[in-house]
This record gives structure tokens, sequence and C-alpha cells, in this order.
């Protein structure tokens, strides 16, 4: 029971992670990770050899340092608290590369260098159509398809 445990605590932390693995997919969640190869780049850097077979060990791993990651406390256990706080580092990573210049909003510049898909969509995006993203923008372009 308790090898159960684990691999349903690690197979949630990787999932967890898999939610903002994708740093081109906005500051505020990573959706469509895994409608844009996504998955697949993750398995890819699961493949510890590179054989392009991903073992049970290499997953194991892979989840277990992924795991270890959210454990902010390092105490082999996943509170709500320390998930919630790897999302938020997360988004603030991501918002940060988006945001290259640092003040505040991301443009069409910064879009097209940091995040091409994002900038396929900016238009759309820029609901006040400043020629500026904002953290809201993004939440209101994405967070429908979430349930937000």
């Amino acid at each position: 029971m308790k090898t159960v445990s684990i691999l349903a605590a690690l197979g949630l932390a990787c999932a967890a992670l898999v939610v903002y693995a994708d740093p081109a997919a906005g500051p505020q969640g990573g959706h469509h990770h895994h409608r844009h190869g996504g998955f697949a780049h993750l398995l890819k850097a699961a493949d510890a050899n590179g054989d392009g077979v991903l073992t049970r060990d290499e997953a194991l791993a892979f989840a277990a340092q992924r795991f270890d990651a959210v454990d902010a406390n390092h105490d082999g256990q996943l509170t709500a608290d320390e998930v919630r706080a790897s999302f938020q580092q997360k988004r603030a990573e991501r918002w940060k590369k988006l945001d290259s210049d640092g003040d505040g909003k991301v443009s069409l510049a910064e879009a097209q260098a940091n995040a091409p898909r994002l900038a396929a969509r900016f238009a759309k995006l820029d609901a006040n159509g400043d020629g500026f993203l904002t953290p809201e923008e993004l939440r209101a372009g994405f967070g429908h398809r979430h349930g937000r």
C-alpha cells in the first residue's frame, strides 16, 4: 500500500507540474501544454539515457525529482500550500521571461521573442486593444477553458 501511495503522490506531482511546464503557454497556468507537444517534450526530458524509451525507473526518478522540487520543507509530503507556492513561483518565472523589459506588461515584440504561440493569439487576447497583454488579460483569455 505504501508503494501505491508513493506512486500516486509522484504521479500527482508530475501531473501538477505538467500544468505549468510550458513557459511559452503564458504566465497564468501552462494551458494547452498537452496540445502542443509539451507532453512529448516532458517524456523526452524524463528519458534519462536518451534511447527514446521511458522505463519505469526513469519515470519514477523524474517524478521524484519533480516531487522534491515542490516539497519545499523536504518532509516527503506535499501540502496544498507547497503546491500553490510552487505554481505561483513558476507563474512568476514565466511572467518574468515574457515581460523581458520588466514593465508589467507584454508587448507583441516580447511575445514574438519569448512565446511565439502566445504572439499568434496576441490580438485576440489584448482585450483593450492597447498593444500590451497584462496578467489579467491572460487570465481572462485563457481562464474560461479552466473554469476560472
